[in-house]
């Protein structure tokens, strides 16, 4: 079939055009009907199934994640019972408003027990934290580096928590003396003890 024939065809009377053009005709006509139906049609529903999908991805690793949470709720109320302990071991190294004084007096005895000098004892006012008190305690003694050694030992081994801070240790100036004939010549060491008290026991 050449140009000339495709120019004679009757638009009007498809009937009795040669069935190899009704054949490209049906052909062409279900091209487009796909194409129409697919960009009118299935198109969205691709769009739609996409976006089902990466919820469906969402929606597991979400509850993969709760499992993960509920397989160990366990083990996870076990350590916060062991935290709360901890907790609680450590607020009783805490001392209350009535052993403050009797820390005061293990301080000092600690130092005259390792051999110190006492310059200054000082225990400064208390300094509010979020849920504790902060009470330092200003120091200076005189000794040598084993009984200041043998004094911060001391401390960390109370049984209520003292610590040491801002710790200066220089030799003793020439012409300044301990009282004690056996400290001349010695080091002094310069610090704030600290000890804490819990505040709840004002209520």
């Amino acid at each position: 079939m050449n140009m000339d024939e495709l120019n004679d065809l009757d638009l009007s009377n498809i009937g009795v055009w040669p069935w190899p053009v009704k054949a490209m005709l049906v052909l062409l006509l279900c091209i487009a009907v796909g194409v129409a139906w697919y960009f009118l049609d299935t198109k969205e529903q691709y769009i739609n199934l996409d976006r089902v999908e990466k919820k469906e991805l969402d929606l597991r690793k979400s509850f993969e994640e709760k499992q993960a949470k509920a397989a160990n709720l366990e083990k996870y109320k076990q350590q916060l019972d062991e935290m709360r302990e901890s907790f609680g071991a450590m607020l009783r190294q805490l001392p209350d408003k009535t052993e403050v004084a009797e820390l005061l007096v293990d301080v000092s005895q600690m130092g005259l027990a390792s051999g110190l000098e006492f310059e200054l004892f000082q225990p400064q006012g208390e300094i509010p934290k979020e849920f504790y008190a902060e009470l330092p305690i200003k120091l200076r003694v005189v000794g040598d580096y084993h009984e200041f050694g043998k004094f911060v030992s001391g401390l960390a081994g109370l049984p209520r928590i003292v610590t040491i801070h801002d710790i200066n240790i220089h030799a003793q100036p020439a012409n300044r003396g301990s009282t004690d004939p056996n400290k001349k010549g010695e080091l002094i060491m310069e610090a704030t003890a600290k000890t804490y008290r819990y505040l709840d026991e004002e209520g």
